[in-house]
Formats: C-alpha cells, structure tokens, sequence
C-alpha cells in the first residue's frame, strides 16, 4: 500500500525584494502577485490531490492570516505550526517530522516553500508521484528544475546516473549554489544540470535518521520543542527557548548535500520562485512592447517595463526597463537590473523608524482590518471592517477616547455596563479610560469609521481583558 503523503508547507519568510507590496507584517506569500488568490493559497491547492491535510509552518506574526487564507479556499490543516523565532528550513522540517513519525513514521512528506509558482500543475504532479516512489524507497527527493537561462539567483543541481527502480529519479553528482554568470553558462553549455527548487519529498523517518547523522544538536532541540508545544486554539506553539537552541541552518546544508540517498526528480513545469520584480515581469503576461501592466496604470512609449498600481492611477511615460509599483502609501522606482537594491532600501526605512517597511495602511487583524484614512495632531481618522460573527477583544485606553460611527452593517458595541445595537448612520463615543468592544453580529461585513482624539494614539495603548483569539500584549 503506498504511504500517506502529507504536504508541508513554509510560510514564514518576509520577501523584502518585493517592497512595497511585500511588507514585514504582511509578506508576499500573502498576496495575490499571479491571481486572485494569493501565493500560499496556490502553493496549498495544488498539494489538495487526495493527499492528507496540509501542515503549514509559519511565524507567530503571521497565524491568524495563514488561517484566514486557508479558510478562503476551504482547506481544513493537520497543523499550523507557530515558530516563535526563524531557524531556517531543517528545524522547521524537522519539527513538521517529528509530529507526523508520532503516528505514520513511514509517512512522505512532499515540502514546498509558499512563495513558488507553478504553471504546469500536471507536470508537477507526475514528478510527486516519481518523488513519492522514490522517497517510500528511502531517498531523500529534491526536485530539479529544467533551467530557463544561466540565473545567478538560484542553486544548482549536477544530476548523475538513473536511479535503479524508479524511472524519473537520478542521484546527484554534487549541488552548486547561486554561482556567477560565467560560471551558470558553462554549466548549462555542459547539460545535466538543473535549478533547486527548494521542493523536497522524503519519508518522515528517513529525514529524522539522516538529520540525526549530520545535525545530532538540532534533534535534540526539535525533540525537546515537539514534546513542549502546546495548543493554542487551531495552531500548535513551540517553546520558545527550546526552539531557539535548534542551530539556523537549510535543509540543503544539513541533509541533502551531505547524505548519500539524495536523488534528484528533474522536472520541467514553469516554475519560479517569484522572489523579485523581474522574476514577476518575466512570468507576467507582456503586450507587443514588452511591458507588464497591472492595476490602475498607463503606459506611453514604455519597453520592457513592469508597472503595477494597487492603489492611485500611475502614469509612465518615455523609459525603458524599469520597475514602477505603486500601492496606497508608497512608490517603488527602480531600472530593472538593479532592483536588488531595494533590500538596501527598506534597511533604510527600517534604521529611520518609517512604518513602510513593515506595514500597509491596511492592517489585518483576525476580525478583519483597519485602515488609517487621515492622522494630525492629536487625531486619527480609521476606516475599520468586522467580519460576521467577529469581535474586537474586550479593551480600554489610557490616552484616547474614540467615536464611532456605521456606514453600514451592525455593530454590538459594549461601553462600561452597558451594550448598545448601532446600525448604519448611528454612532456612539466611548470616553478614555472605558472598557469597550466591538462586535458583528450580523451576516453581513461591518463597515465602521473610528475618529481617535488624544494625546497618544499608539497601537500599544491598548490594555486587553479578553480575547476570543488568544492574544496578549499591545497590538498583534
């Protein structure tokens, strides 16, 4: 009988290349960069083949939106891992192990990073079904990549001779990673070799075995980390001390360049790791010009340039190969050959204390959202949306009163003592100092103006009494 197959998925990375789209608090798995649905929810549903449920290893920043996203597309996870720090791909994986060896030790885990994409989804899955035959013979399965041309971003794949057994599956000579460009054209002029995809397939026990091997330290780590998590509503929480004691390492360093069962399914399906604006121009749909344009965007006597607008309208106008993204707070200009750049600037941002780096105006809560509309002296105007059924935790202020008004929808607002029912065009003020929540109770989406007045309006001014979601602190 052949072994379950569960897929893993990480989805914790920050994608800063992608700014501004790509923020801290709101990445890029997260966003709709291909679709209409987003990064994650692709990767998730082209795993959902009658395998078993997915298990998603994600930071503690990002969970509510990791099951939001899954509720979306109504996929129902094993397991929504919470890393309370990063510790790169091999803890991650191993922790994602050790959960499944508790009850299918034989179990093959198909492990995909979020931020992929994938145009030929039948290609990909003739090569899990070549991966998993491998990886229920003990192999530890990377999947290679036909290249596309000599990328000085990714890493390389010697492939060596067929794998005895399996037709589709080869052992690897040796792994080259992100080489210069002399170097990844002579290795294409050669043949043979292929891009890593970052996608692996192997059976649970037989990663453990081999992470034991090589990286005795981390085991130790992720044994103690699995034994100590705990439940926190949908999601399991790692300890935090025990998982910071695992060594940051990747998956290629730990395991697969240094076991001898490595072997490698080469496979040919429009891949990318859509990890920077050019990647997007190159897997975008371009006009008779070359150019890629999205959103609420013009173009005149424009080449080979990417344009996209996620808020006002953007007009572009006598330049070739360049990158123009706009969304509601910030532009990103830059010649398309040197975006790497734009890493540099978002440390800049970072180092001056600008909340672009790490935020949109649009804030995701697991209620729904608020967005800054205006802010002065002393005032802060906030457009706020309440899913049905959702509710604000149970909070107060110590340096802001707040008014309300519906535009449309009911709210249940509690104020002191008292709760009162507003619906659209009714409002109520809630003084400082008052303890108060918000709540939908209707069907339909809450749609709400907040008008702050103080003289701090920090989301850190926030003292919570009772959260349905769990949280603590100020303003996650």
């Amino acid at each position: 009988m052949a072994a379950t197959i569960f897929p893993v998925v990480l989805a914790g990375g920050a994608g800063t290349r992608l700014w501004p789209m790509s923020r801290q608090q709101y990445p890029k798995q997260f966003l709709g960069l291909m679709s209409d649905q987003s990064i994650l929810q692709e990767t998730v549903l082209r795993a959902n083949r009658g395998f078993a449920p997915p298990i998603l290893v994600t930071g503690s920043d990002y969970r509510f939106l990791v099951a939001e996203q899954l509720r979306q597309i109504r996929v129902q996870p094993a397991e929504i891992i919470l890393e309370p720090v990063a510790r790169n791909t091999a803890p991650a994986i191993a922790v994602a192990a050790l959960i499944v060896a508790e009850t299918d030790p034989g179990a093959v885990l198909l492990v995909m990073p979020s931020d992929h994409a994938i145009r030929d989804t039948a290609a990909f899955a003739r090569a899990i079904e070549t991966a998993a035959q491998a990886a229920e013979a003990g192999k530890l399965v990377t999947f290679g990549i036909t290249p596309g041309g000599p990328k000085t971003g990714y890493g390389y794949i010697r492939q060596a001779s067929p794998m005895a057994g399996v037709d589709g599956a080869f052992g690897i000579e040796r792994f080259v990673e992100k080489p210069e460009a002399a170097v990844a054209e002579k290795m294409l002029a050669e043949g043979g070799w292929l891009w890593n995809s970052g996608i692996f397939a192997f059976r649970a026990d037989r990663y453990l075995e081999e992470l034991e091997r090589f990286e005795p330290a981390m085991m130790a780590a992720c044994r103690e980390v699995v034994a100590k998590r705990e439940r926190d509503l949908d999601f399991s929480r790692l300890d935090e001390a025990a998982f910071s004691a695992a060594p940051s390492i990747s998956i290629d360093y730990a395991v697969m360049e240094r076991t001898e069962d490595a072997v490698v399914v080469p496979v040919d399906m429009g891949w990318s790791d859509l990890g920077s604006w050019p990647t997007l121009w190159e897997e975008g749909d371009r006009d008779g010009n070359e150019n890629v344009v999205v959103g609420d965007a013009i173009v005149e006597n424009v080449n080979r340039s990417y344009v996209r607008s996620d808020g006002m309208l953007v007009a572009v106008s006598g330049v070739d190969d360049v990158i123009v993204v706009a969304t509601k707070d910030a532009v990103l200009v830059a010649d398309r050959g040197e975006v790497d750049r734009v890493k540099g600037l978002v440390e800049q941002m970072k180092a001056a204390d600008r909340y672009e780096y790490k935020t949109h105006l649009e804030v995701h809560r697991p209620w729904g959202s608020y967005q800054t509309v205006d802010a002065g002296d002393r005032f802060q105007v906030k457009r706020i949306t309440v899913k049905p059924g959702a509710k604000l935790s149970l909070q107060m202020h110590h340096h802001r009163a707040e008014h309300w008004v519906v535009v449309s929808g009911t709210a249940l607002v509690t104020r002191g003592q008292e709760t009162i029912l507003l619906r659209e065009n009714e409002s109520t003020f809630i003084p400082l100092g008052v303890e108060h929540r918000l709540e939908n109770p209707g069907k339909l989406t809450l749609h709400l103006i907040e008008v702050q007045s103080g003289a701090y309006l920090g989301e850190d001014d926030i003292v919570r009494f009772d959260d349905q979601y769990g949280r603590t602190g100020t303003n996650t």
